[in-house]
């Protein structure tokens, strides 16, 4: 049952895709209804799916288990053996499976996606007049792509669902965007395709190679076999040449700076469903995909490249703060936030050590949890002012009082308040930055790494207060003629926007007080699956170095 339940979670938002863009005219008005029905029936999928996850216990639980797994030959090219017994093998041939199933790793993000999916239809009913059956038709297949990524298992198949997340979105924020949507489309697109050209190149070389290596005669992607190569077959020079195409199409969507140019103007061109996708859940693609490919399969490469990736992480966390503070435009505020954001991911991915992963993937859903419902707010705020400039605007919370209190528990929750979800987050992947040691021989992150993360907290802070303050408080400043009430809103926040936005806020809290609840079922995948796998690489003299599991794992050093 949980195998046609993760297929349901896949597939049938695309279903539904095509069934509203096949209505009639008459029927258009249906199409809102219908995608918020459907989306609402994958959540409870995912919930379903999410409640059947072992969770870990002090005697240890098998957490490898794969929850709703299929693996289903799907494309087949070359020769084939019939033996005796009916059985048909693959010989000198590729193969490409479907193979999904979900895992302590991916389950939080499809949770995350299956909640910020319905919350994103349901709050485009008053903003999105027309062409209704294309947009939720988009909206729908985009939500098959993004949950396709975090559940496959084959590499070439993860590939494929990750690229076809660009057409809806190309056309969401190209059609139904801002003033300069056709030019933040084109770069958005461009950008991301570029670099995933490159990394697919390092897929295909990386199935060709691990034939050559187990001298097989079949090439296939699937995950765990091209996870589990033999690292003294491997030599170091491929595995930092692979690493780095990987990381072409992994760094632009995070995205890592300097590649992150094409996610402002795409978030403030972007509908308000859009920004909060592409915020909550697409650019995890990014950072799920250096987690979950690049670390474990080319183990050597990621050690060779940390130091590097720590300091970009760290210019990336600066740099997007500084960008914040200068911001007239709120929503470009948020955008720029999430480069910010992102780097306190990749600094505790770096890190190397289980509080730093662990941290990392919680920051992950936190990020897509807070940001998301930034973004939801600033939304409902231009559907009534038409603007979002901090000049322009001022005192809302005078008339608007239940706006003005999710955007401050938001706002808290971004910048790290201690009883919300963002400080558990912040604090791990910290820890994990100044507590990580060499491995191998190879530095990795340190101290310093972990202090010069640290500005970006008080830097955050500063921003972020200061544009809640301008939004907010002082004397009431609003645009001539507003607010715009005639589309069914109200001054404040109406019953439904308020329900768009209180299980957002009840999570922030939740997990804000019991993180546990993921991190939990988070500890033993992340160790057998990636740190084990990273703390076999050979010393530079040619040693097997192996580290065991113990407090941080700060005695990995050679």
């Amino acid at each position: 049952m949980a195998a046609i339940g993760l297929n349901l979670l896949i597939f049938l938002p695309l279903l539904a895709a095509v069934v509203i863009w096949t209505l009639p005219d008459r029927r258009e008005h249906l199409a809102p209804r219908l995608a918020l029905a459907v989306s609402g029936l994958t959540f409870l999928i995912a919930a379903g799916l999410y409640l059947e996850l072992p969770v870990t216990t002090q005697h240890g639980a098998k957490l490898d288990a794969l929850v709703g797994q299929c693996r289903v030959e799907w494309i087949w090219a070359g020769g084939r053996v019939e033996h005796e017994d009916g059985r048909v093998q693959p010989q000198n041939a590729v193969v490409l499976r479907y193979h999904v199933g979900l895992d302590a790793i991916s389950m939080p993000l499809v949770a995350l996606t299956a909640l910020l999916v319905p919350l994103s239809v349901w709050c485009s009913f008053a903003s999105i007049q027309h062409r209704l059956r294309e947009y939720y038709a988009w909206l729908l297949a985009l939500s098959t792509g993004m949950i396709g990524v975090f559940a496959a298992r084959d590499v070439l198949l993860f590939y494929v669902f990750f690229e076809f997340t660009l057409i809806p979105l190309y056309f969401l924020i190209g059609i139904w965007g801002g003033p300069q949507r056709r030019y933040a489309a084109n770069k958005f697109f461009l950008y991301t395709f570029a670099g995933s050209v490159i990394t697919f190149a390092g897929i295909l070389y990386l199935g060709i190679r691990a034939a050559q290596i187990e001298g097989g005669s079949v090439i296939d992607f699937d995950l765990l076999r091209l996870s589990s190569l033999s690292l003294r077959q491997l030599s170091a020079g491929e595995q930092s040449l692979l690493f780095l195409a990987l990381l072409c199409g992994f760094a632009v969507k995070v995205p890592l700076f300097p590649l992150h140019t094409w996610l402002p103007l795409a978030h403030t061109e972007a509908p308000t469903a859009g920004s909060v996708l592409l915020a909550g859940v697409l650019l995890k693609l990014g950072t799920y995909g250096l987690l979950r490919f690049s670390l474990p399969m080319v183990p050597e490469g990621a050690l060779r490249w940390a130091p590097l990736m720590g300091w970009l992480a760290i210019a990336g966390i600066i740099y997007g703060a500084l960008c914040c503070w200068v911001q007239r435009d709120v929503k470009k505020l948020v955008a720029y936030s999430s480069v910010s954001h992102l780097g306190f991911c990749i600094l505790g991915m770096f890190s190397l050590l289980p509080v730093g992963l662990s941290g990392s993937v919680l920051y992950m859903v936190n990020h897509g949890l807070s940001t998301g419902a930034l973004f939801l707010v600033v939304g409902m705020i231009y559907e009534r002012y038409h603007t979002r400039d901090l000049d322009q605007l001022g005192g809302l919370a005078r008339q608007m009082p239940r706006l003005a209190f999710f955007f401050m528990l938001f706002v808290l929750s971004s910048i790290g308040l201690p009883g919300l979800n963002g400080f558990v987050s912040e604090f791990t992947v910290l820890l994990g930055a100044f507590n990580s040691r060499p491995i191998a021989g190879y530095p990795v992150l340190g101290p310093w790494y972990g202090v010069a993360g640290a500005t970006g907290v008080v830097l955050g802070a500063v921003y972020m207060l200061y544009a809640a303050g301008k939004l907010l408080f002082g004397p009431l400043k609003q645009p001539p003629a507003t607010p715009d009430l005639s589309a069914g809103l109200r001054p404040d926040l109406t019953r439904r926007e308020t329900a768009i936005l209180a299980p957002i806020a009840v999570l922030v809290v939740v997990l804000g007080v019991a993180p546990r609840l993921i991190t939990d079922t988070l500890d033993r995948p992340l160790q057998t699956q990636i740190l084990d796998r990273v703390y076999q690489v050979r010393a530079p003299a040619g040693k097997l170095v192996q580290y065991f599991e113990s407090d941080y794992c700060l005695e990995g050093g050679s």
